[in-house]
Order: C-alpha cells, then structure tokens, then sequence
C-alpha cells in the first residue's frame, strides 16, 4: 500500500511539474510581444483533414478527462492513506505514552527527583518526535524506566553514603573530644613519667582506633573506661607507695579512714569504675594531740586509759550518727575538780535493850457421879491459881564527825614546798586519779555524776582534726576492743 501510495505521490508531483512547466510557457508567451507575421493564405481545406483533426481532439479531450479521474482517485487514495498512517501513529503515541505513565506514575518517589524527570521528559519527546510506527514501538519503555531506577538507586545510595561518611566523621571528632576530656583529669593529676608516657600512649592508641574507623559501630565500640580504670589505679597504688608511713588515710565521700598500705590496696584495687576511684583521696598520716572537755558519758563513762585505741563519732541529728576517725589513742584523761575534793562523814551508834516476862498458872478439878435408883447425880469442884511477874530496860549512844581536803590546795602546797614527804604525797594522789574511776567498776556503783566533764588528750591523724574540733559538741569516743 506505501509503494502504491509513493508511485501515485511521483505521478502528482510530475504532473504538477509538467503543469507548472506549460504555465511557465504560457506567461513567457503573453510577456513577449507579439511578432506581426504576415499570415499565408488560408488553404482549403480537405474534409478528411477536418475528420482526422476532429478525431484528434476528441482523443486530447478524452485523454484529459481519463487523466483527471486517474489523478483524483489517486490524490483520494493518497489522502485517505495519508490519513490513515498519520491516525495509527497517533494511537501508537498515546498507547506508548499510557506506558510511559503507568511506568513513570507522576508522584512517585522516582519521579520526585531530577533523574526521573529527565527520563520521563527524554521519552516523551522521543515518542512525540517519532514518525513512524516502528520507531514508536522501537521505544523500550520498561528498560528505560529499570535504567532510571538504577541510577535513582545508585544515586540514593550514594547519597546516603556521602551522608553516613559526613556523620562518621562527625562521630570520629566527638569521640576524639569525648576521649580527651575523659583523659584530661588523669593528665592533670602529678603522674611520675613512666605513667605519664603510659597515658598518652594509650591515648595516642585510642584516637587512632577512632579515626581509623569506618563504621560506627566501630567508632562507638571504642570504650576507654577500661583503659583509665587501670591508669587511675596504677596512680592510686603510686600515691600509696609514695606515703613513708606504714599506714595512709583513704577519703572518699567526707568519710576518712586509717588504713595499712595492703588494706588500702585491696580497697582501690576492688573497685571497678575508675569514676568512683576518682571519688578516693590518699592522705599521709602525721600524729597530732588534742585536747576535748567532755561528758563522762560520751567518753566510754571515763574507763580509759593511756594507750587504748578509739574510734570518734558525731552526732548527726536526732539519732543518726557519723564516723569522724577510725582511729585514735588515749594519752590522757584528767578528772573533774568536783573530783579534787575528798569529803569523809563518819556517824556511830549504840543501843541497848533487855526485856524479861514470866508467867505462872495452876489449875485443879475434882468431879464425881452417882446413879441410886436409876437417876444420876453429878458433884464437881475446880481451883485455879495464876502469878506473873514482867521487867525491861534500854540504852543508847550514837556520835558523828566530818571532814573535807581541797586536792587542789595540796597540789599547790607540794609545788610551794610547804608539804613534808611530798613525793609519798605525790605518789598517793596518781593513785587515787585512777583509783576513783577504777574504784567505781570494782564496786559496780556509779559515784561521779555521768554529766562530770573530763578532760581528754586524744591523739589523733591531723586530717582528722578539723572533723573533730567542728563537732566537738556531739563527739563520742568508743574504745576498740579486741
């Protein structure tokens, strides 16, 4: 049908060809003037030239008339043809475009970006621009719109991958900071060079491991906690060695305790944050004697003596209690000037008594019975005697005297020199410091009133010392007993 259809565009085209051609010598015949010719005389003539000429024409004129009905079948074939080819190619453009939007649905995620776009825009041209059937059905709507999603995907995931390197690497200097600032009270800290050198390696170590990371996975997984905990110990053993006494005062929480080297040890080796072994303070122990008036009742009752070993608490509200020293010892303790006083009252008393009774009773009864002539007949007698005689006596005497010595005086009067024998003196009076409380416990009576203030040398750690003295209102001492 094409080729029928191109034979018949040929002919119409000659045609109009030979027809422009013939109008073409039309009008250079009318432009150029008219030549007079001087016509020759008519001839006669025949009448079998007059047929063949009339025979002639009618054959021009049916000639024309055959080419003019050739000529308008053929432009109608044509028209309808052409007619017909440019209706299928529409159809196939719009069935092709109806593929082209099921694939590319206007909305979706593909076509929400600039490669879906650009796609759907090139096919759609191309479909729009085709001339042919075959080269609308030669468009691949599905292996565009795959190649599409393959750059979308591609595209996504390297977008997603540039996002997670930016995010990595912003993870990476975070983590660096985080570490630093965690290492940062270590290397603050005095640190001997050996454990210096060994921190800043183990830091150096750690920003690699971060910075070499590539995920973050990776990157969170990079714990130093474990690091500094060994770091911090090893420290803490270092200020532990570095005390010359054998023991130290460990302080954690406000609470300070005299503890061996080993004991101290064990005690920051156990723990297993280094944030809590942070919260510890290594003192040395350096011995200092102070002096506290108490009650004899916040004083074990007064029973110590030089050399006991104490433990100090305070009072801390109504009825709780918190340790100020675990440990202590007794130098001295001085008893109260009531104490200084010996007061004797002696009384003596004398009675006699004697009482004597007696008493003395006789008694006599005679009774007798008859029965003459069945009748009975009853005669009794009864005497009764009594003497008592009673005597006493009493006697009584009583005396009482007292007596009073100002210890305080005596003492005076020996540092005058004005006492005979002063050091027996001397030697009685240590006796009797001791004696009055000892004296006590010995016969289970309490003789001084539990309010009698007593002084006490205490001889403490000197980290202790300020604890002590900002409490002393509530202090108790408690004697260790083994």
């Amino acid at each position: 049908m094409l080729n029928v259809s191109e034979d018949i565009e040929k002919k119409i085209k000659r045609l109009r060809e030979l027809g422009r051609a013939s109008a073409e010598a039309e009008l250079s015949k009318a432009a150029t003037p008219p030549v007079p010719v001087k016509k020759p005389p008519k001839k006669r003539r025949s009448m079998g030239s007059i047929k063949e000429r009339e025979r002639r024409k009618r054959i021009i004129v049916g000639a024309t008339i055959i080419l003019i009905i050739i000529l308008a079948v053929s432009i109608g074939a044509y028209v309808y043809l052409q007619n017909r080819a440019t209706w299928e190619l529409e159809n196939a453009k719009s069935r092709k475009l109806a593929e082209l939007n099921t694939y590319f649905k206007p909305g979706s995620e593909l076509m929400n970006s600039t490669i879906g776009k650009e796609a759907y825009t090139e096919l759609r041209n191309r479909i729009l621009a085709a001339k042919s059937i075959d080269e609308v059905n030669a468009i691949d709507i599905k292996a565009a719109y795959t190649e599409a999603m393959d750059k979308y995907q591609a595209y996504i995931a390297e977008q997603k991958q540039i996002e997670y390197e930016k995010q990595l690497n912003r993870t990476k200097q975070e983590k660096v900071k985080l570490i630093e600032l965690e290492f940062q009270p270590l290397l603050s800290m005095p640190l001997p060079d050996d454990l210096k050198k060994k921190a800043v390696d183990v830091l150096a170590n750690l920003e690699d491991r971060v910075m070499s990371a590539t995920s973050m996975e990776q990157v969170n997984s990079t714990n130093p906690a474990p690091y500094l905990l060994e770091l911090w110990r090893d420290y803490y053993f270092y200020l532990v060695d570095s005390v010359q006494t054998q023991s130290v005062i460990l302080e954690k929480n406000g609470v300070k305790r005299i503890l061996s080297k080993t004991e101290a040890k064990s005690i920051l080796g156990s723990i297993t944050d280094y944030r809590e072994l942070m919260g510890y303070r290594v003192y040395r122990v350096e011995y200092v004697d102070i002096a506290l008036v108490l009650p004899r009742d916040r004083i074990n009752g007064a029973f110590l003596s030089p050399g006991d070993k104490v433990m100090i608490f305070a009072k801390n509200g109504t009825s709780s209690f918190k340790e100020i020293a675990n440990e202590g010892y007794i130098e001295l303790v001085l008893l109260p000037r009531d104490a200084g006083v010996i007061s004797v009252s002696e009384a003596q008393s004398q009675t006699t008594s004697s009482n004597t009774a007696s008493s003395n009773q006789y008694s006599e009864q005679h009774q007798s019975e008859y029965q003459p002539g069945g009748s009975a007949v009853t005669n009794s007698q009864r005497t009764s005697d009594v003497y008592t005689s009673e005597q006493s006596s009493s006697q009584s005497a009583s005396a009482s005297y007292s007596y009073s010595v100002d210890l305080t005086e005596i003492l005076k009067a020996i540092a005058a020199g004005k006492i005979q024998a002063s050091e027996d003196v001397k030697e009685q009076l240590r006796a009797y410091g001791w004696e009055v409380v000892d004296l006590e416990k010995e016969s289970g009576m309490l003789v001084l009133d539990p309010n009698a203030q007593f002084l006490v040398i205490l001889k403490v750690p000197s980290i202790f010392v300020p604890d002590i003295l900002s409490n002393q209102q509530t202090i108790y001492i408690a004697k260790v007993t083994t």
